[in-house]
């Protein structure tokens, strides 16, 4: 795939999708956003991938929306047909929307946050599965700097993810959270060394790539994301039709058939 501002690369089972504009700290652009999105899909769809890493290249991960873009953005941008996605009647529509749809990848994102994350780029962070962040990593809203609002749902997943005192902190005060900071609130899941950052996240993508059932990841996700939506009697319901499947798959036979065995999981994620 040929990409003007992200990279892609293949290791092994795992995608890396880089933002590429270190000049600008990686702000978003129009371009940028379509390429992400092309990625992140192309990865979904590739049967060989079993997770995905999403990094930035240069001192940021990504400052949010590129100035220069946003000076100019029309108030009608938000709902631009050119955003408008196919509707994929198998997916949540919470997680079909235009910053949301990471959640409604079937394979895990594992966010490497390499330095500023503000804006659109928490988000991006907080629509990931796990974050690992480097030691020299900080966090900002951003948007009441701007005069703008909670944007594209950062309102619901951030409270859930910090807690509401910590969001209301973030989101009124637009204060810079550092790494440290970060993880005691479990905004990050882990802070490491920056020279490590990026062996620590294809650690944990060929954990999920070699040692686990990517069927059973690709279902867990689908559960975990979607729990906040359900009553307890509805997530259990569903685990038992998910588990009456389960037991008739490829990888639930692999998976007893290893441990008995004694040697490594081979599995297909069917």
């Amino acid at each position: 795939m040929d990409f003007k501002e992200i990279t892609y690369e293949l290791d092994g089972h795992t995608a890396i999708i880089t933002f590429n504009r270190p000049e600008r700290m990686n702000a978003l652009t129009k371009v940028l956003e379509g390429e992400l999105y092309d990625a992140m899909r192309a990865a979904d769809l590739d049967e060989t991938v079993r997770a995905i890493i999403l990094t930035g290249n240069g001192r940021a991960f990504c400052a949010g929306m590129d100035m220069d873009e946003l000076e100019v953005l029309p108030p009608d941008d938000i709902g631009a047909r050119e955003w408008m996605r196919p509707y994929d009647m198998n997916r949540r529509a919470d997680y079909q929307a235009r910053y949301s749809y990471f959640p409604g990848l079937s394979k895990p994102v594992i966010s490497a946050i390499n330095g500023a994350a503000a804006g659109l780029g928490l988000i991006f962070a907080l629509y990931s599965d796990f974050r690992i962040a480097s030691s020299n990593a900080a966090f900002v809203t951003a948007f009441v700097m701007r005069g703008l609002v909670a944007e594209h749902g950062i309102a619901w997943i951030l409270p859930r993810v910090v807690g509401h005192a910590n969001a209301m902190d973030m989101l009124l005060t637009s204060r810079k959270v550092k790494a440290d900071e970060a993880r005691e609130m479990n905004l990050v899941h882990r802070v490491v060394e920056p020279k490590v950052l990026m062996d620590e996240a294809r650690a944990l993508a060929t954990l999920l790539s070699q040692n686990v059932s990517p069927r059973s990841v690709r279902v867990m996700k689908r559960q975990i994301w979607e729990a906040p939506y359900q009553t307890l009697g509805a997530a259990i319901t569903q685990a038992n039709e998910e588990m009456f499947l389960s037991i008739q798959s490829e990888d639930f036979t692999e998976g007893v058939a290893h441990f008995q065995e004694k040697r490594p999981p081979q599995f297909t994620g069917r």
